[in-house]
């Protein structure tokens, strides 16, 4: 009889207890999250669609992933390819995107039905003075052997699990698109520095014929101080002209050390690895067509953008997960088994054992810890919507600063190239009324000067025109990259 209402009221609490989880789960509701208000960005369209209309090369076309090919220069697109699968920082970024697939199965296999196996044995003993001998239990060692499955499942009600699952997926997606950020950020850079590089190397370029041009004055001032024609200040002002010029081609020497080793470490490779390839050559010419895409699709090109809206998901998903834990969790468990006293008695039939029922948890006092795990969960939402703000705003910032500055150096090359022209007709000028005489050195010296000068800021503002495209697609987020279409594709595999 007592068997008969042990099982009637097992009966009854796995009845009733789903009965209560269900009355209860209709007080759980949706985390009520408001999303991050923007500030429309009227002016900076208002300038974007001017300088498109200004600037001819300029196209709202969809923009091209490998945008540096607008450039033209098989070694950029060269080095572009090998960044692509040496540097240590994609590396980095692969192995964050696992870490976060991973993190997402562990969530994934919490929701899912959990079962183990396991096999004991034991030999053991009362003491002959201990209360259960006192009471007739044999003291005598016995062995005890046990072997059986164990079940169990979450029955997850309020959707505590399934929102840790969705907090793992958002997050796997940020990591998604926090690699192509890197992609974008070192393609960026690549370009940058090997620019730069170019630009500098032209500069050699410039003040190695400047260099010729005042060893030849040099010779030139000397002879006529020997055959007194000229005078002691003209032979030393030559003198001191060349030793200026070769301090700047020593520091020119430097920069290009310098960013060939920054294009090195960009590749994962050790320093000076790239001296011998890449040798002196010109800069690329500016590219005749740029497609900047339309303003509506930066919010969905950038990937740092897509990556704040990710984290910014998944800071809404943990709030919901913070509030589901103030409810009861209810899981199914069960084991069956055999248990024997002689490992012979484990295949009778006598020798079963099994248990099945619910399992109910309900916390009532966790000393704040519910509450406070809300309030942080609360918090970083918070952190989150501004760092999504943040993120939005500087990237229209950028757009418009490329914008700008690319517009800008194309109108300054175009007055520095009339200043060079003009620079370079004053030293005709100057050198051929000194040679017959009529004008003195000091002439000839601020002349050349004044050309040499012209000559490097002319080719400072091409390196800048050239670092204002690389500087717009960067804004632009680097274009359409295939790793962005199939970010969903790698979330499902995931799971």
């Amino acid at each position: 009889m007592d068997r008969v209402f042990r099982g009637r009221g097992l009966r009854r609490v796995a009845h009733g207890a789903p009965a209560l989880a269900l009355v209860l789960a209709g007080c759980m509701t949706a985390p009520d999250v408001r999303e991050p208000s923007l500030a429309s960005p009227d002016a900076a369209l208002h300038a974007r669609a001017a300088v498109v209309a200004d600037e001819a090369a300029l196209v709202e076309e969809p923009a091209p992933s490998e945008w540096w090919q607008l450039f033209g220069d098989a070694t950029l697109t060269a080095l572009q390819a090998e960044a692509a699968t040496s540097n240590l920082d994609l590396q980095a970024a692969a192995a964050r995107i696992e870490e976060s697939r991973a993190q997402l199965g562990l969530a994934n296999a919490a929701r899912r039905p959990q079962l183990s196996a396991d096999a004991s044995y034991a030999r053991s003993a009362l003491s002959e003075n201990s209360p259960m001998a006192a009471l007739g239990a044999p003291a005598s060692a016995s062995d005890n052997w046990s072997m059986g499955l164990q079940a169990g499942w979450e029955l997850d009600l309020w959707g505590h699990l399934r929102y840790l699952s969705d907090s793992a997926e958002a997050r796997l997606q940020a990591s998604a698109y926090g690699m192509d950020a890197v992609k974008v950020s070192v393609a960026g850079d690549v370009a940058r520095t090997y620019l730069l590089l170019r630009g500098i190397q032209a500069q050699q370029t410039i003040v190695e014929e400047n260099r010729r041009i005042a060893e030849n004055l040099v010779n030139l001032t000397e002879s006529r101080q020997r055959n007194g024609v000229a005078t002691r200040y003209d032979a030393a002002a030559a003198r001191a002209d060349l030793a200026g010029i070769e301090a700047r081609l020593t520091q020119l020497k430097q920069q290009r050390d310098a960013l060939l080793n920054a294009l090195a470490l960009l590749l994962g490779q050790p320093p000076r690895e790239l001296d011998a390839r890449l040798d002196s050559a010109g800069l690329p010419p500016m590219p005749e067509r740029l497609p900047v895409g339309v303003p509506s699709e930066l919010a969905r090109q950038r990937p740092d953008i897509l990556q704040a809206e990710a984290r910014l998901r998944a800071a809404v998903a943990d709030i919901g997960a913070a509030k589901a834990d103030f409810y009861p969790r209810i899981s199914l468990t069960g084991s069956v088994g055999v248990q024997a006293f002689d490992f012979s008695d484990l295949g009778s039939w006598d020798s079963r054992r099994f248990s099945v029922g619910p399992t109910l948890y309900l916390p009532i006092f966790q000393g704040g810890r519910l509450k406070s795990n809300l309030a942080l969960s609360e918090a970083r939402h918070r952190l989150a919507g501004i760092s999504y703000q943040q993120t939005v705003l500087r990237a229209w910032h950028e757009v418009d600063d490329a914008l700008n500055a690319y517009a800008t150096e194309l109108k300054r090359h175009e007055q520095l190239q009339i200043a060079l022209t003009q620079n370079q007709t004053a030293l005709d000028v100057a050198q051929r009324a000194y040679q017959q005489g009529t004008a003195d050195f000091t002439s000839v010296l601020v002349a050349r000067r004044s050309l040499l000068a012209s000559q490097a800021e002319l080719t400072d503002c091409a390196t800048a025109s050239a670092l204002s495209v690389v500087a717009l697609y960067r804004a632009l987020g680097g274009g359409w990259s295939p790793e962005l279409r199939a970010a969903p594709a790698i979330v499902e595999g995931a799971s």
